[in-house]
């Protein structure tokens, strides 16, 4: 029998950076990663493979070199055990592991909901982190010249947008009254939507699948209000639930939204047994609440707590809720979002306030590649403290919502935001004297401090 005082089962971000982090950590502890998949791809470029580049092989994870030169074993294989108490996990194979930690990072896998009729037809796929079946399905979605797709949240509004790129007829369907509703306020939404109509997608929002029919082969697509879409294909897109399986089976306990329940060292309450990343409960920043956040951004910050609190806590090293941070790009046209929205904030009974600003993200905003970049500020009134933020640009919106996530969990104020010092640059930044982040926060200190 094998043993290892560290074993990760996953080798995707959360699985990766774990491993890393514990060897890092503890160089002279042996650490061995356990994975399903030859070959990880990088979660995030997944859509991507279908247009922008050239299939899976040009969005491969290296992490296998990772492992290899940080000195982690890695095993690939499917674990079909695990026993806490004796501390041996079963491989499919039969091969048997010993430990003396365990982190379970086992990931998630897209959701079909038990009651869509017609969701085994042939053509009807979803968007698993599996390399051979994206491989499949991307050969299969060459043939066909329309594409029907359920669900606009991030995957399937940059699925659409990818595979509108290759020239097929795409039809992007969303029970929500917008596209990625469930991110952005409405007005947010609209623009979004706006542009992915501009790129030729067909968009139709407020309406949800009632069944998938066809001869073996899927072909029609019928509606809640009974229309019909005839298609070549359909792409479910309806969200993910966590890998638990294996946590369920070896009595690690669970919580209602079907997670691993973790403390904020990411401890289960199995002794040395972790959990991380979309596996793994989420509790929001901002409200408290359970959340299901899976971002493979959170993910690896849960890893690197884990890594470090594997053998000795850190008191300062803790996990004090997941802040939601998204980006993502349409056309050219880039969306982000960090913390909670208006809407949700005003739904949970905060008191908030907004400041809106409109300016360019470059000075002047003549020169070549200037965007328009708005941003939106979403903020205690009471505590002027920044609970959220929306942001439209280009390509510089990622690194300011990541920006704006930073102003959350640091619980920064109007006032504070308002006195940073920045550096700009004509072609690398807004204006100083019109900068949207801070103009923003000065349209909300109209409203709070200076009111």
């Amino acid at each position: 029998m094998k043993s290892t005082d560290v074993l990760v089962i996953g080798g995707s971000a959360a699985g990766l950076v774990a491993a890393l982090t514990a060897k890092r950590i503890n160089p002279n502890k042996t650490i061995t990663a356990i994975t399903k998949e030859e070959k990880t791809l990088v979660p995030c470029g997944i859509p991507y493979t279908f247009a922008s580049i050239d299939g899976t092989d040009s969005n491969i994870l290296p992490s296998d070199k990772m492992f290899k030169d940080a000195n982690v074993d890695l095993i690939i294989g499917e674990v079909i055990s695990i026993n806490p108490e004796s501390k041996i996990c079963i491989l499919k194979n039969n091969d048997s592991i010993s430990f003396d930690k365990l982190v379970l990072a086992t990931g998630s896998s897209p959701s079909i909901p038990k009651w869509l009729k017609g969701a085994d037809l042939e053509n009807v796929f979803t968007v698993p982190k599996n390399k051979n079946y994206l491989d499949i399905m991307k050969t299969e979605l060459n043939k066909c010249n329309k594409v029907v797709i359920v669900g606009a949240g991030f995957i399937g509004v940059e699925l659409s947008d990818e595979l509108k790129k290759t020239g097929k007829e795409i039809i992007l369907i969303e029970k929500l009254p917008h596209i990625l509703g469930l991110c952005f306020d409405e007005e947010i939404s609209i623009k979004a939507e706006e542009v992915l109509k501009g790129n030729g997608v067909i968009v139709k929002t407020g309406l949800g699948v009632q069944e998938l029919s066809g001869d073996k082969k899927v072909n029609k697509v019928v509606l809640e209000n009974g229309e019909i879409i005839n298609t070549d294909a359909v792409v479910l897109s309806m969200g993910y639930k966590p890998n638990n399986k294996l946590a369920i089976e070896s009595g690690i306990a669970m919580s209602k939204q079907g997670c691993i329940m973790v403390d904020e060292y990411m401890r289960t309450d199995c002794a040395d047994v972790f959990a991380v990343g979309d596996c793994a409960q989420k509790y929001d920043f901002i409200t408290r609440k359970p959340c299901c956040t899976m971002l493979a951004s959170t993910a690896c910050a849960e890893a690197r707590i884990a890594g470090v609190n594997l053998f000795k806590l850190s008191a300062i090293k803790t996990f004090s809720g997941t802040i939601s941070i998204f980006s993502t790009v349409i056309g050219t046209t880039a969306f982000g979002v960090a913390g909670i929205t208006e809407t949700q904030a005003r739904n949970e009974g905060f008191d908030v306030v907004t400041g809106v600003f409109e300016g360019m993200d470059k000075h002047p905003g003549t020169l070549p590649g200037a965007k328009k970049q708005l941003v939106k500020l979403i903020v205690g009134k009471e505590s002027s403290i920044v609970l959220g933020g929306e942001v439209i640009g280009g390509s510089s919106v990622g690194e300011l919502t990541n920006v704006i996530g930073m102003i959350i969990q640091n619980r920064m104020n109007i006032n504070s935001i308002l006195t940073s010092q920045i550096g700009t640059h004509p072609l690398l930044t807004a204006s100083p004297a019109g900068y949207p982040l801070l103009k923003a926060a000065g349209n909300v200190a109209i409203k709070t401090i200076y009111s």
